[in-house]
């Protein structure tokens, strides 16, 4: 009976568990983790030796799995953040500690570090996934510290790490079974932006020169300092004219496409143009037809002869020539005759008229 109790009440906690990750993932979001005190587990409940498969099963609300995290954490990436994220999600109820070295044991078993131990504290400290932050962490785990802070697991990538005189620092605990391994994330590391950094070494100096550092600052000399501000000055001078190059390209192609829409609007007007005056001039034309009909009435107009004024003064008839018959008065005043039908009707006219002459002389 009482061996049913504590199963209904083990897997009452193994639900409630969730809930509880939540709300401490919501605290860890809204305020930075702890700081760790000299006695940091403030667990109810008697702190018994758990097994791997014990903690993936779940354990009371009041009995989180307290799992270790240490490095050095310098320059803090996504790597750092990554690796702590999988340290969190290795069981449904963790409290992760994440001891972080200072720099005195750094610099004596790794090297100088970037990031003060102060700043890489608060880095560690303002990560979601991080419980509490345990500063001054030794550099090889004993057994008093792991009693002292009651860690259950620790957790690191699997790669044998050889520092202070040992194959890998991690392999006692390994054999303890306390050992849960996570993945590094490949391509992102401190040493590998270090080396970023020292590569384009002469980008960044230019780079911080241009935004106010001193040369002390920087430690440059003062030859390459002149040589920076001077390289600064050329790159200005070329992106000047690039930017000058670009604003032409602009203004050639818009006068491009207004080159393009005259030559356009010219040929229309051009074919326009043509097109009037072959309607005007061309064999069917208009002024053709004009011409002709013109023509016509000129050459009418030359064929047909007009007649005397009818207030002309009389012609005196000489004594041998007869007296010609009165003409009929005209009913118009410079009435003209109408034109002969024909070209051989007006030449007939002609030879009777200059007959008439020749039989009055």
């Amino acid at each position: 009976m009482v061996k049913q109790r504590r199963v209904r009440a083990h897997s009452c906690c193994a639900a409630v568990a969730p809930l509880c990750c939540r709300r401490g993932s919501l605290k860890t979001l809204t305020e930075p983790a702890i700081f760790a005190r000299e006695t940091s587990c403030d667990c109810r409940a008697p702190h018994e030796k758990l097994t791997i498969a014990q903690a993936r099963r779940g354990t009371p609300v009041d009995r989180p799995v307290r799992v270790y995290a240490d490095g050095i954490f310098d320059l803090f990436h996504s790597g750092h953040a990554r690796a702590l994220m999988q340290a969190k999600n290795l069981f449904p109820n963790t409290y992760l500690i994440v001891g972080v070295c200072s720099d005195e044991l750094t610099h004596k078993y790794k090297g100088f570090t970037v990031m003060t131990e102060q700043e890489r504290y608060e880095a560690l400290r303002h990560c979601r996934y991080v419980d509490e932050v345990l500063r001054d962490a030794p550099w090889t785990l004993t057994p008093e510290f792991l009693e002292k802070h009651k860690i259950d697991f620790v957790a690191h990538d699997d790669i044998p790490y050889s520092s202070a005189g040992s194959e890998d620092v991690y392999k006692h605990i390994k054999e303890a079974g306390m050992f849960v391994p996570t993945q590094r994330t490949e391509g992102i590391s401190t040493s590998d932006l270090i080396t970023r950094i020292v590569r384009d070494y002469d980008v960044y100096a230019r780079r911080n020169l241009q935004r106010g550092y001193t040369a002390k600052e920087l430690n440059v000399s003062y030859i390459n300092e002149k040589k920076y501000r001077l390289q600064n000055q050329v790159d200005r001078m070329k992106e000047k004219v690039r930017t000058v190059e670009e604003k032409s390209k602009h203004f050639v192609y818009r006068v491009e496409e207004k080159s393009h829409d005259l030559i356009q609007k010219w040929e229309e007007k051009s074919r326009e143009f043509i097109g009037n005056f072959l309607e005007l001039f061309g064999p069917d034309g208009t002024w053709k037809q004009v011409f002709q009909e013109r023509s016509g009435r000129m050459l009418s107009y030359a064929l047909s002869p007009r007649e005397s004024p009818c207030n002309s003064p009389p012609r005196e008839l000489s004594p041998l020539r007869s007296p010609s018959p009165p003409s009929p008065p005209a009913r118009w005043h410079n009435a003209r005759p109408s034109p002969p039908s024909s070209p051989k009707g007006a030449s007939a006219s002609l030879s009777s008229m200059s007959e008439g002459d020749e039989d009055e002389k």
